[in-house]
C-alpha cells in the first residue's frame, strides 16, 4: 500500500501492542447490503430471502460501527455496495473520520455513480477482476462484464481515482492464467495495485466444486511468482503473505483482526463463516472463542487461505521483525 497508509497502519499497530491489547482490528469489512447486481457462481451473498436483500444499512449505523470497532481501514463490500442509494455519502463520512476506504466493485456500475466520489489518498475502488475476459465472465455468469469493467477502471483512472483490484483465483486457474491476468492488470490497465486470494469454500455458493485445497494453492502460486514476477507486480499484500499464498511460511488465523459487519451484526467468526452474530463489537471479541478456528482446529477451515484470516497474522509478523519491516518497506 502507499507509504502514507503503510506509516498510519504500523503507527497503530505499534500503538496497540504498547498497550498491550490482544486483539485489535486492522480493516473492517463492512456490509452495508447483500443484494447484487450480479449471481456469481462462487459467492453465495445473494443466497438471503427477498426481504434481507431489499434492506439498506443507514448510514450512521454504519458510522457507527467503524466508531465502535476503530479500525483504520475499511471495505465496503456487499452485495453490491453501489446499489445502496446513499453510497456517496457514506464514503464521504469515512474519509472525513480519515480511515482509509477500499470500495468492492464489480464496476458495472462505476459509470452511473462516479460523480458521487472524489479522488482521495483516503479512497480507492477494488475492482474484482477474476481473470481475462472468457474467465471473468465465466466467473461472474454473465457475458460483457469484464469489459465494463476494463472501462470503469479506465474512467476511474482517468479521474484521478486510485484503483485496485482483487482476483479470487480458483482450481480451474493455472499458473499461467494468475501471470496473464496480472500482466494484464499491472501492465496494460496500470491499476495502482492489486489483490489476489484463493478461493474459500463459501457454503452458500451455488458451485462447490471449484474451491482450492491448501495443497493446490501453494503449488499454484509457487509457479506463478517464479522467476521474480512477484517482484514486478504491484501486490497490495506484505511480502510475507505472498510467501504464506507460495508455502513458504504459515501462519495461524487472526480473522479477529479483520471483523465483518453487515446488517445482522457483527458476524462469527469472519465473513466467510457464519457462526452467529454479536451485538457489539465488544462482544465479538470478548465471547468468540477465536482458538477454535483455523486451520487444524475447525474442519470448514482445513483448505483455506483467504486473505481474510491469514494477512493480518503476516501483518503481524512482518512488525515484529526488523528484517521483514524493511523487506516490505523495499516492497512499497
Amino acid at each position: 500500500m502507499p507509504l502514507r497508509q503503510s506509516l498510519r497502519v504500523g503507527g497503530y499497530v505499534l500503538k496497540n501492542k504498547l498497550a498491550r491489547r490482544d486483539k485489535f482490528p486492522l480493516l473492517l469489512e463492512l456490509e452495508p447490503l447483500f443484494a447484487c447486481n450480479l449471481a456469481c457462481a462462487g459467492c453465495g451473498k445473494i443466497q438471503h430471502p427477498a426481504d434481507v436483500l431489499k434492506q439498506r444499512m443507514p448510514v450512521e449505523q454504519a458510522l457507527a460501527a467503524v466508531r465502535e470497532c476503530g479500525a483504520p481501514m475499511v471495505s465496503i463490500a456487499g452485495g453490491e455496495p453501489l446499489m445502496h442509494p446513499k453510497i456517496g455519502e457514506m464514503v464521504g463520512e469515512l474519509i472525513r473520520m480519515r480511515r482509509y476506504v477500499f470500495l468492492c466493485t464489480n464496476a458495472a456500475l462505476i459509470p452511473r455513480k462516479i460523480d458521487r466520489f472524489e479522488p482521495s489518498p483516503y479512497f480507492a475502488w477494488a475492482v474484482h477482476i477474476d481473470g481475462l475476459r472468457e474467465r471473468h465472465d465465466a466467473s461472474v455468469c454473465k457475458e460483457g462484464v469484464f469489459d465494463e469493467a476494463v472501462a470503469a477502471i479506465k474512467m476511474c483512472k482517468e479521474r484521478g481515482f486510485r484503483v485496485t483490484t482483487n482476483t479470487t483465483v480458483f482450481n480451474t486457474d493455472t499458473p499461467q492464467s494468475v501471470i496473464e491476468v496480472l500482466n494484464y492488470l499491472n501492465d496494460d490497465l496500470k491499476v495502482d495495485q492489486m489483490m489476489i486470494s484463493p478461493a474459500y469454500a463459501y457454503e452458500k455458493a451455488p458451485d462447490q466444486d471449484h474451491f482450492l485445497g491448501v495443497q493446490e494453492t501453494r503449488s499454484l502460486f509457487k509457479k506463478a511468482f517464479a522467476n521474480g514476477n512477484r517482484k514486478r507486480w504491484r501486490f497490495n499484500h506484505s511480502p510475507l503473505f505472498l510467501d504464506f499464498l507460495e508455502g513458504k511460511v504459515d501462519f495461524p488465523c487472526t480473522a479477529w483482526a479483520i471483523p465483518s459487519y453487515s446488517l445482522k451484526g457483527w458476524q462469527r467468526p469472519c465473513y466467510l463463516m457464519d457462526d452467529g452474530y454479536a451485538e457489539t463489537y465488544r462482544e465479538l471479541i470478548e465471547d468468540t472463542d477465536w482458538d477454535a478456528y483455523g486451520r487444524g482446529r475447525d474442519p470448514r477451515c482445513a483448505n483455506c487461505m483467504a486473505h481474510c484470516g491469514y494477512e493480518p497474522t503476516s501483518v503481524f509478523a512482518t512488525m515484529g521483525s526488523l528484517k521483514e519491516s524493511l523487506r516490505a518497506m523495499r516492497a512499497v
